[in-house]
Parts: C-alpha cells; sequence; structure tokens
C-alpha cells in the first residue's frame, strides 16, 4: 500500500506509541504483540481524588467496562494518580483511546495509552517512597497530587 493510502487508514489515536514498561516479563516481540490486541489502557494523571466510579462513568461512554483497577502507593495503600481500565472488548479500548485520552477528570487532563494486560503487583507506585516516580521529581506544588514532590516536601 502506496504511503498516501497509508495515511489514509492510520488512526493515529489508537496506534500502538512508543511506551514500552521496562518490567515486562518477556521480550519486545511479545509486548508489541499484546499492545495490539489488547483490551486494557493505562491512564495517568489521575488526581489522587478521583474515585473509581468516576473512572467508571466516564470510560463506560465508550464500552463495556470489565474492570478497573486503581493505582496505589504501595506505602500508604492510598491512590496515587493512575489506573488501569480493562474493557471487554478491543473497540471499547480503541474508542476510549479516540474520545476520551486527553479530556478532564477532577479538572486534570488524563492521559490513557495502551497497556499489555494487568497482574497483580502492577497496582502498586514503582517510586522509592511507594508513590508514582513522576511525583517524586515534580518541581511544582500540585494538591490534586498531594501537594509538592516527596523529595522537596522532606527538605
Amino acid at each position: 500500500m502506496s504511503a498516501k493510502l497509508n495515511a489514509l487508514v492510520s488512526d493515529s489515536y489508537v496506534d500502538v506509541s512508543q511506551y514500552r514498561d521496562q518490567h515486562f516479563k518477556g521480550n519486545r516481540y511479545d509486548q508489541e504483540k499484546l499492545l495490539k490486541q489488547s483490551h486494557t489502557l493505562y491512564v495517568g494523571n489521575l488526581s489522587f481524588y478521583s474515585t473509581e466510579d468516576q473512572v467508571h462513568d466516564i470510560f463506560s461512554k465508550s464500552g463495556d467496562v470489565k474492570r478497573i483497577v486503581i493505582g496505589l502507593d504501595k506505602v500508604k495503600k492510598t491512590a496515587c494518580g493512575f489506573c488501569f481500565v480493562e474493557y471487554y472488548t478491543r473497540i471499547g479500548a480503541e474508542n476510549a483511546m479516540r474520545f476520551i485520552n486527553g479530556t478532564r477528570l477532577d479538572d486534570r487532563i488524563i492521559r490513557t495509552d495502551w497497556d499489555a494486560g494487568f497482574k497483580e503487583g502492577r497496582q502498586y507506585g514503582r517510586g522509592k517512597s511507594g508513590g508514582q516516580v513522576r511525583d517524586e521529581y515534580r518541581q511544582d506544588y500540585d494538591p490534586a497530587r498531594g501537594g509538592y514532590a516527596r523529595k522537596l516536601a522532606t527538605l
């Protein structure tokens, strides 16, 4: 297919991004294959105060949601700003990528990306203090994500 025709069929909203989970158990080929057939999305930049019900309300508009797993601080066991949304079908997840990625929830612009499939244990933040790594290095005050970055708060 020519490059011009290929551009017409491309759907950049549902294409697999360049991001890869560095803790994926398997090789790059297996991860790529799982991402291309996945029904699961990673959702980032959530407020620490967003609830599972709020996430369900917005994501169920694009398809039938099978389950939602809210990301937790591995020490405090409180929400830490991300979740996984699993759909019954790929088309539901694709619709979420098209229409929900970049929208607002709790006055925050949320980001969605394909996930190779939720595995137990991945619901916990990977930062040294228990939350997300990105929240340990923030320079700004963000009340919806716990205030100042953890490193700044301890100075």
